[in-house]
């Protein structure tokens, strides 16, 4: 993909691929274009040339609610979750791609994973704290039933406790059968739970091999993991 900003070239020459049932990584600087990566595949962007394929699907010019209900689901940088909304009202939003006459068993599962959820569902999303935001953000998306999930910065502001929490959510999710795209500033952690990661820099793969590997490669930790 090669993804533009008006004149900036923000994504060049990109070319990557998530195997069913596999946890892959993009890790890299502010600005290396890990967002922009997602949102293109969502649908939010378009790439000036190249395709991107979805379960033997060409969806790059399609419709983001069509990418939504083929299975693909985005949990944005920042959360956006509809603020002034109840938890439960922000969940139902998420199921508007499926039927509603499963909702209830859907709902059912989020809650089960997410028992927080359940005891504030009626309660105004903007209050909740930033990891209860994160939860309901995962769980919103959960309701369209993806067979890909694409979280991008899962950990941002959060607690490390916190932190250990959502990344434990993660490795339940992708046990569960869901596969799962994620964008990290948390380099460590993101490998820790990846089976495979990309490394990414001013819009370039630069790097790429199995995350064990990653985490050992001297240039790698040097710029992303602190030595």
């Amino acid at each position: 993909m090669n993804v533009y900003y008006g004149n900036i070239y923000a994504i060049k020459d990109v070319s990557f691929n998530v195997e069913r049932g596999e946890i892959v990584t993009l890790i890299g600087a502010n600005g290396a274009g890990k967002s922009t990566i997602l949102k293109t595949i969502s649908g939010l962007l378009r790439s000036k040339t190249g395709s991107i394929s979805f379960a033997d699907e060409d969806i790059s010019n399609m419709a983001s609610h069509a990418i939504v209900k083929r299975g693909l689901a985005h949990v944005p940088e920042g959360r956006r979750i509809f603020l002034q909304m109840s938890v439960r009202e922000n969940l139902d939003m998420g199921n508007y791609t499926q039927s509603s006459a499963t909702m209830k068993d859907r709902m059912q599962e989020v809650y089960e994973r997410f028992p927080r959820l359940y005891e504030r569902r009626r309660q105004v999303a903007g209050t909740l704290s930033g990891g209860e935001q994160q939860m309901l953000a995962i769980g919103r998306a959960l309701m369209s039933c993806p067979k890909l999930l694409m979280l991008d910065e899962p950990s941002m502001g959060l607690a490390p406790l916190l932190v250990e929490q959502i990344f434990g959510i993660i490795r339940e999710l992708n046990d569960s059968g869901v596969t799962i795209l994620l964008v990290e500033q948390n380099a460590h952690m993101a490998l820790t739970v990846a089976h495979r990661g990309y490394v990414l820099e001013t819009g370039r793969i630069v790097a790429t091999d199995n995350a064990v590997a990653l985490l050992e490669d001297s240039a790698v930790r040097k710029a992303y993991l602190g030595g």
